[in-house]
């Protein structure tokens, strides 16, 4: 087990770079700890290790990703996220609670959000629906990340046309949130959603638009109709 980690952070090391080391805190505001490897490259490690990594047991496989994850290192989030995706067919509902320990836990930045939540927790809850409920509740929760994932973690089954109602409840939940963050997830959430409702997503804007701050507003109606989106701008 160890050794894996350990030749995935010997590869790393060899790929890093100082000019991707010492442009990538430009894109986040908090503190950040990278190797300096660019996404490509740590796509392509992870693609490299994963022959490897899935003939191992889940448990395994769970306790390398957490190793991975504890280190703090983005490009090693990466990884575990490019990872579980391919191995959604094995996952049960106790699986439920392991994902969202790991959000609370090693979730600190959007980049490492977003890459997690977007594939891993979106393809979980096209297949276990029913715990779409409990992720309404992270919507009320004190970390920002966790309310981010709230909303990031429907992306791509908005996409597919799942879930409008409770998209626009956790939408309504994080409505008056004054975290950046957060405002521009949820409003990623309802222009994910416009691809297959644009009419509902609109009328949502519509009426919600006097209280909806401006970032995720001009998310939400991104990919709408210039004519829509300038009815949807005004106050």
């Amino acid at each position: 087990m160890n050794s894996i980690a350990d030749r995935i952070r010997t590869v790393l090391r060899e790929k890093a770079d100082k000019k991707t080391l010492a442009s990538s805190q430009r894109f986040f505001k908090e503190p950040i700890k990278c190797y300096g490897v660019n996404i490509q490259h740590c796509t392509r490690i992870a693609r490299q290790f994963w022959p490897e990594v899935k003939t191992l047991k889940k448990d395994e496989i769970y306790k390398l990703c957490e190793q991975l994850f504890s280190s703090d290192y983005s490009e090693e989030a990466h990884i575990v996220s490019s990872w579980l995706p391919e191995m959604i067919e094995l996952t049960d509902e106790n699986d439920w609670y392991i994902f969202q320990r790991w959000i609370e836990k090693y979730i600190n930045n959007w980049a490492k959000c977003d890459s997690f939540c977007n594939h891993t927790m979106g393809d979980y809850l096209m297949k276990f629906p029913e715990f779409v409920e409990e992720l309404k509740d992270w919507a009320s929760s004190e970390n920002r990340w966790v309310k981010r994932a709230a909303a990031v973690s429907l992306i791509i089954p908005a996409r597919k046309g799942y879930f409008l109602n409770d998209i626009f409840e956790i939408s309504d939940r994080l409505m008056s949130d004054k975290d950046d963050m957060v405002r521009k997830g949820y409003g990623w959430l309802l222009k994910s959603a416009s691809e297959a409702y644009q009419k509902e997503v609109y009328e949502y804007v519509l009426k919600n638009r006097e209280k909806m701050p401006r970032t995720a507003l001009r998310y939400a109606i991104e990919k709408m109709p210039e004519d829509m989106r300038k009815e949807a701008m005004k106050r």
